[in-house]
């Protein structure tokens, strides 16, 4: 983890934790940690939190198997850093892969590594990362993106994903998965999901009657949203409901509709083994045939193409008939299988602990 002056903590910290807890949970065996800077002298975080440096990155001896850059408000300043680009570059030629998170892409294309890759960022930075690095292929949607040996994230929750799919590569997915249950996240969101969902993209007016309607649409994608029941529903007339959206959401009442009902879909397809007759119900698209014709003209695969890329390897095959579609308030506390082994390193009380299972 190559720590800089003014990085985003969590960039650091999330997927430390992730490959740490990876290493605890096979006696050591899996992942060696370390958090190195340029000069082997601590950090401060854009929040304010030190970040304890055990070495300089020049001081570790032999290759490096994964190198993180994080990002960090002051990536504009970071990236015309000789001495840390010069680091990286270095770093990153005895390394097996590099890791890129949020803003750190910026970074890792100063030091040359983004050239001729598909890489991702921050959704409010794609388009900066486009402009000044047009050798680089810029994808937008996905929260991380995996080019031959170059890995870059989204924001810093995105950066957990990622680490996770690396651990799930390297050690397979009985790991990735104990080790996410251990940190309670998910197992683990696919790198092509969107970083905004169709709800989080749209930010009308707090006091917009179409709040309610887009509210209402996301939470109910199967409920009747033609035009004419939104129309009764908001108390606007149909051309005015339209005019409505199209200023306030950028998109037509119809297609707002299709897209929420899209998205259920892939978020079913992600966490069920249920069948399209299914999703396609619970979704809204009503048929198998509607739903692989909306899904692959928006997606660009069919729904059978995306379940084999994208299935989340927790999910279970005895949820698939049932509670499929939640809210995402719901999908926040989402079930997992109980954690089979606790790091012995994490355990630092074992008679607080008896104590605590025996008043329990």
């Amino acid at each position: 983890m190559l720590a800089w002056e003014g990085c985003q903590v969590l960039d650091v910290t999330g997927p430390a934790e992730v490959f740490s807890v990876a290493a605890a949970l096979t006696g050591g065996d899996a992942y060696d940690v370390r958090i190195a800077s340029l000069d082997g002298d601590d950090v401060v975080s854009t929040s304010g939190v030190r970040i304890g440096v055990e070495t300089a990155i020049g001081d570790i001896g032999g290759p490096i198997d994964t190198l993180l850059i994080p990002g960090g408000f002051t990536w504009p300043e970071a990236m015309l850093e000789p001495q840390l680009i010069a680091g990286l570059r270095a770093g990153a030629q005895r390394s097996r892969r590099v890791m890129a998170v949020c803003a750190g892409a910026f970074i890792a294309g100063a030091a040359g590594l983004l050239d001729g890759r598909r890489v991702t960022t921050h959704w409010q930075f794609v388009d900066d990362l486009e402009q000044r690095f047009p050798a680089a292929a810029v994808e937008r949607g996905p929260i991380f993106v995996g080019d031959g040996s170059v890995f870059t994230s989204a924001g810093g929750t995105a950066s957990i994903d990622l680490a996770l799919a690396l651990v799930e590569a390297d050690h397979g997915p009985a790991l990735a998965r104990e080790v996410a249950q251990f940190l309670v996240v998910f197992m683990q969101r696919p790198g092509g999901h969107d970083q905004l969902s169709v709800r989080l993209g749209t930010q009308p007016e707090v006091r917009s009657p179409v709040r309610t309607l887009l509210d209402e649409i996301a939470e109910n994608p199967a409920g009747d949203h033609r035009l004419a029941a939104l129309s009764e529903r908001s108390g606007f007339s149909e051309r005015h409901l339209s005019r409505v959206f199209a200023r306030e959401v950028g998109t037509t009442p119809a297609r707002y509709v299709e897209q929420v009902r899209i998205e259920a879909a892939r978020a079913m397809l992600e966490r069920s083994d249920a069948p399209l007759e299914v999703i396609a119900r619970r979704s809204g698209l009503n048929s198998p045939e509607t739903l692989r014709r909306h899904f692959t003209r928006a997606v660009g695969v069919t729904p059978h193409v995306y379940r084999q890329r994208f299935r989340a390897t927790w999910s279970q095959p005895e949820e698939a008939a049932t509670d499929v579609l939640r809210s995402a308030r719901e999908l926040a506390f989402d079930r997992v299988a109980p954690l089979t082994k606790v790091p012995p390193a994490f355990v630092v009380d074992r008679d607080r602990e008896a104590r605590a299972d025996d008043a329990a």
